[in-house]
């Protein structure tokens, strides 16, 4: 019970961090590709010390393959940030995190194709349900954003924000067994890498206060949100780390009202209850009672 007590306080914490990260990203004032790259920098070094300080950079833990799959995770991860911090400014916090939560169902599609997981009845079910709430949110578009793309670019943007997010997560299904500190530690990495070149290191904060934005969001949303997230995931059963991760979205979408001032209209309150309903069925394996099952299961019944 105290395992259980301990990955729900962990995984709670986790999701809170994760929520509050579209703040930084607005309050940094810093092009998309510097803020991540910051990120990733900061981010390095605090997992560099977490894996020191746990014994994870002893030769031997890596070889070639599973290195070569971290790398190419780590790749997709940049891409998902970069292209979920860019929807911020176009289609609000709320919209953008609620968008990026139909990432269960990228990785339906995914996993039929490079996994050969089943795709059931009841999956596709909660596929349209979620459809659906995505064609109530594009068409419940704010007055302001009416005469303009930008707020459909916003959508798209966290869409493919959640379909790289996907692509990590089923490198990591290939990379069963490694340490995830490990793993976390080489996609930043990767990212430092991979942007370094795009980054002007000219327009960097000249306070501290902007130093802490960055700085934080590597420590503390990257590096202690890695550990929050893994110690919760090794505590907690697969349907409650499902549940919880809910909290993020409500967070994010909590921030946005009290730091920005973002009001979801009715139309977008409800596609964002339909997409977090259908993510929920989706991560909880809600069942849908089917007329034949029942049928079948009467026939049963009958033949007894």
């Amino acid at each position: 019970m105290n395992e259980i007590r301990h990955g729900t306080i962990e995984m709670t914490a986790a999701m809170l961090i994760s929520g509050t990260i579209g703040w930084f990203v607005l309050m940094s004032g810093q092009a998309v590709t510097d803020v991540v790259f910051w990120r990733c920098s900061f981010g390095a070094l605090t997992l560099l010390a977490i894996c020191a300080a746990i014994g994870l950079l002893r030769p031997g833990i890596l070889n070639l393959k599973t290195f070569s799959i971290a790398v190419g995770g780590g790749i997709a991860i940049v891409l998902n940030w970069l292209l979920l911090f860019a929807a911020y400014s176009h289609a609000s916090i709320s919209i953008a995190t609620t968008v990026y939560n139909t990432q269960p169902f990228m990785l339906l599609g995914l996993g039929a194709l490079f996994l050969g997981e089943r795709i059931t009845f009841t999956k596709l079910f909660w596929l349209g349900f979620a459809f659906a709430g995505m064609a109530i949110i594009v068409e419940g578009k704010p007055a302001e954003a009416a005469g303009s793309g930008s707020y459909a670019i916003g959508i798209l943007l966290s869409l493919g924000a959640a379909f790289f997010y996907a692509l990590a997560a089923i490198a990591a299904k290939w990379l069963k067994g490694t340490p995830p500190h490990l793993i976390a530690l080489i996609q930043v990495s990767t990212g430092i890498l991979m942007l370094a070149p795009f980054t002007n290191f000219s327009a960097a904060p000249h306070d501290a206060g902007g130093w802490s934005i960055l700085i934080t969001m590597g420590v503390v949303h990257t590096g202690v949100m890695y550990v929050l997230l893994y110690g919760a995931i090794q505590k907690l059963p697969t349907h409650l780390t499902g549940a919880l991760s809910f909290v993020y979205p409500i967070a994010a979408i909590v921030v946005d009202r009290l730091a920005f001032g973002h009001v979801l209209g009715v139309a977008q309150i409800v596609g964002a209850i339909i997409i977090l309903g259908a993510a929920a069925g989706m991560n909880l394996g809600w069942t849908i009672p089917l007329p034949w099952h029942r049928n079948a299961h009467l026939s049963k019944e009958a033949a007894k």
